[in-house]
């Protein structure tokens, strides 16, 4: 778990980390988010003199953002946890619950690489491929909460299963899991992974060019087809993967350049926030409960008056 005190430009006022303690059951996570935020809460109070206004809060899986549920995450084994009232109960003021992917992106794309960019997509390259959507500062979620799935974009038909019940999915040729799969696989070592792989291509070593490229292939088929569907102004590529630097950029920016034809071609640059970027994102998330609020509040005033 990652933690921080977020200022209302974004800023990140403090930051701590804790083991999510999954190994000790669901339960035992979600006290570790409600001891974890009260904790810094109490913090933020003894260091900056104030109690913290808002809290939000980035999980992984299926999210109910509307409803505040954490509907399900097969790696933290929950369902249906109402985790936004839950953590409002316990904190005593508003707050936003938002999905990771989606909330980081909502930082990239307001404080990162995508500012003041008006349509933006996000990509993370890690153990899977997920999306954001950014749409004039915010992030779409879709009517049920899956926008943005890019990684499971089906880009070789027929190819290698996937967990989500479908065959050749992107994320199963391109993520940072993938290319260590077929890293480890083509050098007999299982140990090899993907910062491996991208070393090797930086050094002209064949099979690690032939790896690399079927990877970047297979993303760029995917890209493609999302920036048909949205036209966005600028691709966001961050996650472990996208640490290998221009070794993945430059061809990646070839192999979409060579896909597209009718379609606008966008920016495709590097993720600026790092792993900050999650917590940004559940700072902003707050702060646009608190915008909203005051907002609803003068509207009130307003009518009333």
């Amino acid at each position: 778990m990652k933690a921080a005190l977020v200022g209302a430009g974004g800023e990140l006022l403090h930051q701590a980390r804790r083991a999510t303690g999954r190994e000790r059951g669901p339960d035992a996570v979600v006290e570790g988010i409600l001891d974890f935020a009260a904790d810094l809460c109490a913090h933020g109070a003894d260091r900056f003199g104030e109690h913290a206004a808002a809290a939000g809060v980035a999980v992984p899986g299926i999210v109910d953002e509307p409803q505040g549920v954490a509907a399900y995450s097969a790696n933290l084994g929950w369902r249906d946890v109402p985790l936004r009232d839950l953590l409002s109960r316990r904190l005593g003021v508003p707050v936003a619950l938002g999905h990771d992917v989606r909330t980081g992106g909502l930082a990239e794309g307001r404080v990162g690489a995508g500012r003041g960019t008006d349509r933006f997509l996000f990509v993370p390259l890690g153990t899977g491929i997920a999306g954001a959507i950014g749409i004039a500062g915010r992030v779409e979620a879709g009517a049920h909460g899956f926008a943005g799935e890019i990684g499971h974009i089906v880009v070789r038909p027929g190819g290698a299963p996937c967990p989500c019940g479908q065959a050749g999915c992107l994320e199963r040729y391109a993520s940072a899991a993938a290319v260590s799969e077929a890293w480890a696989a083509a050098t007999g070592d299982p140990g090899a992974d993907a910062a491996d792989c991208a070393k090797a291509v930086a050094s002209g070593a064949p099979d690690a060019v032939r790896v690399w490229q079927e990877a970047v292939d297979a993303l760029a088929d995917g890209l493609v087809t999302a920036l048909t569907l949205l036209d966005p102004r600028t691709l966001i590529i961050g996650g472990g993967l996208a640490e290998a630097g221009e070794t993945l950029f430059a061809p990646l920016r070839e192999a979409v350049a060579r896909r597209v034809t009718f379609q606008k071609l966008p920016s495709i640059v590097p993720a600026a926030l790092g792993d900050t970027a999650g917590c940004l994102g559940a700072g902003l998330l707050a702060w646009d409960l608190l915008t909203t609020t005051d907002r609803t509040a003068t509207d009130r005033t307003e009518v009333t008056t």
